[in-house]
C-alpha cells in the first residue's frame, strides 16, 4: 500500500495527515516544527510513502532539504494552487488543510515548484540585505529633503555623497535644535553607506568566483550585482524547456484577459521574484541611456522609446534581456553585438 503525506507548516507546529491510495485517512497527528520530530512521526510508514507534500512558505528550503535528507519523498506544491482548491472545502482548519494537501496528492491534482538550494537562499539574503538597505539610503535622503525644506533650504538632487553631507551641515549650522536632528540622520545615512559599499565587496567577489555570471556580465549595462541576482534565482537554467519561459517566470510578460468577444491585453503580471525584476528594469534603463556602444538590441529599445514611451520600453527590453541571459548561460558563451 502506498501513503501520501501532507504537512500543514506553521512557524510552531505542523499538522501531519497520512493516506492512502484510495484516499482514506490512515492517521492524523501534530508535531512540531522540527525535521528530526516530523521524521520520527512518520517512520513507521517510511517504506511505503509515495510522497510526502507541503506548501511554498518562508519555512519551506529548511524542511524541504532537511526532510529529503532523511530519505523522505518531498514535493514543494504551489501555495496559489492548493490555497484555491481549500477555499472549496467546507472546513477551514489546519487539520483539514493537512488532509486536503494529501488529497491532492493522492489525486495528482498539485503543481510541484523548483526548491532551490540552501547556499543559493544565502546569496539571496546577502542581496537582500543590500536592497533593503538602499532602501533605507533613499529614505534617508528624503527625510532630510524634507525636514529642510519648511525652513527655505534646497539641497541639489544630484549632490554627491560627500557633498550632500557638507551642504546640509552648513545650511543649518545656526540652528542647534535643527543641526542635532540633522545630524543624527546624516551619521545614519554615512553608517549605511559604509554598510552598502561593504556589501558590493562582497558581490563582486562572489560574481567573479563564478563562470555563469563572467557571461552574463558581458552583456551591456549587466553588472555583478544583476548577474548574481540572476544566477541565483534561476539557478539550473536547464529547467526551462523554452528561453522565453524565464520572461514569464520573472513576471515580465503582460496578462491577458479573454471571455466571449473580450480580449483585453494587461499590464506585466509582476510575479516571481521583484528584485530581479527591479534589476533587470534598470539594467534595460542603463542599455538605452548609458550604454555608449552600439547593438541591435539597443537599437530596438530606441524604437520602442519613440512608439510607445520609456516605461514600455524599459519593460520590453528587460524581458529581452532576461531571454538573452538564459541563453548565453545555457550556451556557456559570451555576448556578442550584432549590427543595428
Amino acid at each position: 500500500m502506498e501513503y501520501y503525506v501532507g504537512l500543514d507548516v506553521s512557524l510552531k507546529r505542523t499538522h501531519i495527515c497520512v493516506m492512502d491510495g484510495n484516499r482514506r485517512v490512515v492517521w492524523q497527528g501534530v508535531s512540531d516544527t522540527q525535521i528530526e520530530m516530523i521524521s520520527a512521526r512518520l517512520a513507521r510508514w517510511s517504506q511505503q510513502i509515495k510522497l510526502v507534500g507541503l506548501e511554498t512558505g518562508s519555512l519551506t528550503p529548511w524542511l524541504y532539504h532537511g526532510l529529503c535528507g532523511h530519505g523522505l519523498p518531498m514535493v514543494c506544491m504551489d501555495a496559489r494552487r492548493a490555497s484555491d482548491a481549500m477555499k472549496a472545502r467546507a472546513e477551514k482548519t489546519d487539520k483539514a488543510d493537512a488532509c486536503a494537501l494529501a488529497e491532492m496528492l493522492a489525486s495528482g491534482w498539485y503543481s510541484s515548484v523548483h526548491v532551490k538550494s540552501l547556499d543559493s537562499h544565502r546569496l539571496k539574503a546577502l542581496l537582500g540585505a543590500r536592497d533593503q538597505l538602499v532602501r533605507v539610503k533613499r529614505q534617508l535622503y528624503g527625510q532630510l529633503r524634507g525636514l529642510l525644506r519648511p525652513f527655505g533650504i534646497k539641497i541639489a538632487r544630484r549632490a554627491g555623497a560627500k557633498r550632500f553631507d557638507g551642504d546640509v551641515r552648513a545650511a543649518c549650522n545656526r540652528e542647534d535644535v535643527l543641526y542635532i536632528a540633522v545630524s543624527a540622520l546624516l551619521d545614519t545615512l554615512a553608517s549605511v553607506e559604509g554598510q552598502i559599499a561593504g556589501l558590493d565587496k562582497q558581490v563582486r567577489s562572489l560574481a567573479q568566483k563564478r563562470k555563469p555570471c563572467w557571461h552574463l556580465m558581458s552583456v551591456p549595462g549587466i553588472g555583478p550585482i544583476t548577474a548574481l541576482a540572476f544566477v541565483t534565482t534561476i539557478e539550473d537554467p536547464h529547467r526551462f524547456s523554452s528561453n522565453r519561459c524565464v520572461a514569464s517566470y520573472l513576471g515580465l510578460t503582460p496578462k491577458r484577459y479573454q471571455s466571449g468577444e473580450r480580449d483585453v491585453s494587461l499590464s506585466i503580471s509582476r510575479q516571481g521574484d521583484e528584485m530581479v525584476r527591479h534589476y533587470l528594469y534598470e539594467a534595460a534603463n542603463c542599455l538605452l541611456t548609458t550604454v555608449t556602444g552600439a547593438s541591435a538590441l539597443k537599437s530596438w529599445g530606441l524604437k520602442l522609446v519613440k512608439r510607445c514611451g520609456e516605461k514600455r520600453a524599459r519593460v520590453a527590453v528587460a524581458r529581452k534581456l532576461a531571454v538573452l541571459l538564459l541563453r548565453l548561460w545555457k550556451e556557456e558563451s559570451h555576448f556578442e553585438a550584432q549590427p543595428a
